[in-house]
């Protein structure tokens, strides 16, 4: 009999593993990896915030408020930046500046934020904490975007918003000279933008980072392991990006606001820097998505930190905080088109 043959003519699932495929984990220690630092190793002991397992969008503002408050200042300590609001397209966005940056440095390109924080939260310090460790490591200039969010806007409002500042600092800067990040949200933001720029008929940015979250759905075992492998309750965890209020009568199988689901739209992305570590729980989505936009012919890079969780690069006294600004520098002074 053939190895095919024999692989049919097996049709009970071994020990172990129920008929859906699904199986039960038994009670398992598992150690902090030894792939990662200590000061990871600490942060993760002491430093991590579940934050309120809530809906109410104020009780998570105020939470996260204060946390990304005390993370900003940390920043602002540290890096050696300016940070003035202003209003591009009609959007209130942050600039973060590096002061070491010379006249020159700040003409050559500039970077577009869109933060994090389930559509939700985020804005104002939660924005600078992704973007003052970046303008700082780059030379160049950050524009963070203060979008709208839920639960007062649904989709599109967000992709507006960046689309608008987008806009508007192309009139300052090529399209070649313009880098898009984000992390969590803001990745999946930052896909959807790329997609929402493809429907107006505008020119891409030259390149976007996502960064613990992508252009795809929560899924695989990251999703059902993810919150457990960091010592949170499970029901903390997200089943699925549909379950935001962001998102309440959005189409799944509209790519401006998931486009993991047409390859058209993938295969016009411009390079593509992904970034997770094992115990985020998107980790399996991003990895996903970073195999799709390859399979569609798109340059993409992934980067999987071992034994870190979800946006463990807003702690920057962690050596995998500080590689993570490094790779994310060398990648927007590769693939962008800077002034010389």
């Amino acid at each position: 009999m053939s190895a095919h043959g024999t692989l049919k003519a097996q049709q009970a699932p071994r020990r172990g593993v129920d008929a859906d495929g699904s199986v039960t984990l038994p009670l398992q220690r598992l150690p902090f990896s030894n792939l990662a630092s200590a000061e990871a190793e600490h942060a993760f002991k002491h430093l991590i915030d579940d934050g309120p397992v809530t809906t109410d969008a104020e009780v998570s503002r105020a939470h996260y408020g204060r946390f990304n408050d005390a993370l900003a200042a940390d920043m602002l300590a540290k890096y050696p930046v300016h940070v003035s609001e202003d209003t591009l397209g009609g959007v209130r966005v942050h600039r973060v500046v590096s002061q070491l940056a010379s006249p020159a440095d700040l003409q050559r390109g500039i970077l577009i934020n869109l933060h994090g924080g389930a559509f939700m939260w985020g804005s104002g310090n939660g924005a600078l904490v992704e973007g003052i460790p970046i303008a700082a490591t780059t030379n160049l200039p950050v524009v963070t975007v203060d979008y709208r969010m839920a639960p007062e806007h649904v989709f599109p409002a967000a992709s507006e918003d960046a689309c608008a500042v987008y806009e508007a600092i192309l009139k300052d800067f090529p399209a070649e000279s313009i880098g898009l990040y984000g992390l969590s949200a803001g990745a999946l933001l930052s896909a959807q933008l790329i997609a929402w720029l493809q429907k107006r008929g505008l020119q891409r940015p030259a390149a976007v980072a996502m960064l613990g979250g992508a252009g795809a759905d929560i899924g695989g075992d990251s999703a059902s392991l993810g919150a457990s492998m960091t010592g949170s309750l499970p029901e903390s965890g997200l089943a699925s990006l549909f379950s935001l209020p962001y998102l309440t009568g959005a189409d799944r199988q509209d790519p401006l606001a998931l486009p993991d689901c047409a390859d058209d739209v993938l295969a016009k992305f411009p390079p593509s820097l992904l970034i997770t570590a094992s115990r985020d729980f998107p980790a399996s989505s991003v990895s996903s998505f970073h195999r799709r936009l390859v399979a569609n012919g798109v340059d993409a890079r992934l980067f999987v930190f071992d034994g870190l969780w979800h946006a463990f690069h807003i702690f920057s006294e962690l050596p995998e905080a500080q590689e993570t600004y490094r790779i994310m520098a060398d990648f927007f002074m590769r693939t962008l088109r800077l002034k010389a």
